[in-house]
């Protein structure tokens, strides 16, 4: 449910005011938090495995600890990466100032490419610190990268370029951080921040559920209007984070199922843009939000659907069955005389696939909001519009009825962090939302899957079928990501 603001105005005061300079206290100190040389060694394959060094758990991938004349290090040991590998910290540090590490290429390699990542919510998320730096010297050089965090924080170095060409890293150096407090000053006519008006966006209608906006600022946050479907993208996770869309016959006509997945190419510059074919192999199926079958008036509104910005990787038995059943639902309800505003997503990381690129959810989850046809959508809105939630694990074997899965929108909300349905007034929304759908009637015949959905199923099975992967197959997924 939406979280109530207040906004306080003050009124003008007709008074001099004399200031004083503003002072600021500032930790002139910082000291060395952490320090990894690599002199534990302990690892002495690439294969993925977490090693215990001197400052704590390392987690390295296509990277080992080499003591070999062609590593270049100071002492006896450095990290030795090829690849795309990484090296991450399983641990955080208190805060970070700087951080510095030395690299230099292994033996008589080419140069590569590399990127320094940080994380402030203990993995979950990473962002990307400073710029990409390139080795191309066989003498250990100093990167140096300014992350003035005074929370908590963890990194990672990623490989991002050269193949088979190694890299060493060796003495990586990270000082503390403490922000500088400046000494308040009396404001005589607080501003207050204004509401921003609603969005003339159809599919924002019911309200944006994570207050996203269109900033390289907002890299997990990231709101892209289309003409189809409105969507949070997270760039770190490969992933919507939600993908909102209105629904009443006239998004419905005789369009074929255009089948043509791609990249976004409206995604910032320099944002991996995840393509149609990063899923293969993986045993996930190329999992749409808003579903092919919801947008057949047109062929652009059709194609639009296969831009992988609007594409999660689910299991198979969640996509065909259950979740396929409930798309086919939503359709019989639009050509029975309802129109729906539907929100969904994923939420959890249970792995990831595509090098990493992808993450692939724990849960799906939905939310519809059914109204009768008509106009002035948010002021028909009544403490008896029928809500439905479901939450499903992404993974095979689970119920084919979706009705076993629903819940109430409160509990979605719970779970993801989202404000569904915040344009509708609060003593509405609290009564709405609270509610299980589960005592309405939903008869079996609506519980059958229509063209459309068959349509993704055959789409699917032969998408894995060429790719040699059997349909209940999820391999490719990495525990973590690497």
């Amino acid at each position: 449910m939406r979280k109530k603001q207040s906004v306080i105005y003050a009124g003008v005061l007709a008074m001099s005011v004399l200031f004083a300079s503003m002072f600021f206290t500032v930790s002139s100190q910082t000291s060395t938090v952490l320090n990894e040389g690599f002199e534990a060694g302990g690892k002495t394959s690439y294969a993925a495995a977490n090693v215990t060094l001197g400052s704590g758990s390392w987690y390295l991938s296509e990277a080992l600890t080499g003591n070999t004349t062609s590593d270049r290090k100071t002492g006896a040991w450095s990290a030795r990466v090829r690849e795309l590998g990484k090296a991450r910290m399983n641990f955080n540090v208190a805060s970070a100032g700087t951080v510095t590490i030395q690299h230099a290429k292994y033996g008589s390699d080419g140069s590569s490419n590399w990127e320094l990542w940080r994380s402030v919510d203990s993995g979950s998320t990473w962002t990307k610190v400073g710029s990409t730096v390139t080795t191309g010297s066989t003498t250990l050089a100093t990167a140096s990268f300014t992350v003035n965090n005074a929370g908590a924080i963890r990194f990672e170095i990623r490989k991002t370029s050269g193949g088979a060409n190694r890299i060493n890293f060796d003495n990586i150096a990270v000082t503390s951080y403490s922000a500088s407090t400046p000494t308040p000053t009396p404001t005589l006519t607080p501003t207050p921040t204004p509401t921003p008006p609603p969005s003339s966006n159809v599919h924002l209608t019911m309200g944006n559920p994570s207050n996203a906006v269109t900033s390289t600022l907002s890299p997990t946050n990231y709101l892209m209007e289309k003409t189809q479907y409105v969507l949070s993208y997270n760039r770190d996770n490969g992933t919507p984070n939600w993908v909102s869309w209105h629904l009443d016959t006239s998004w419905l006509g005789s369009t074929p199922r255009q089948d043509d997945f791609r990249a976004d190419t409206t995604l910032p510059a320099g944002w991996y843009r995840v393509t149609g074919t990063d899923y293969s192999g993986s045993g996930y199926d190329r999992g749409h939000m808003t579903p092919s079958g919801d947008r057949t008036s047109s062929i652009a509104n059709n194609s639009a659907t296969f831009l992988m910005t609007n594409i999660i990787p689910q299991a198979p038995d969640n996509n065909q069955q259950s979740w396929a059943s409930l798309e086919s639902y939503c359709r019989t309800l639009a050509t029975s005389g309802s129109e729906m505003y539907i929100v969904s997503g994923g939420q959890g990381v249970s792995g990831y696939i595509a090098g990493g690129n992808v993450a692939v959810p724990t849960y799906t989850w939905k939310v519809i909001m059914v109204l009768p046809n008509g106009s002035n959508d948010v002021s028909r809105v009544t403490t008896s519009t029928r809500l439905i939630a479901v939450v499903m694990p992404n993974q095979n074997g689970i119920s084919s009825d979706w009705r076993t899965f629903r819940v109430s929108v409160d509990y979605v909300e719970s779970l993801t962090g989202h404000d569904f349905f915040s344009n509708v007034s609060d003593s509405i929304e609290n009564v709405i939302e609270s509610t299980i759908d589960a005592n309405r009637s939903v008869e079996d015949e609506e519980f059958l899957l229509d063209k459309y959905a068959l349509e993704e199923i055959q789409a699917e099975r032969k998408y894995m079928k060429e790719n040699k992967f059997p349909r209940r197959a999820l391999s490719g997924i990495k525990p973590e990501r690497e």
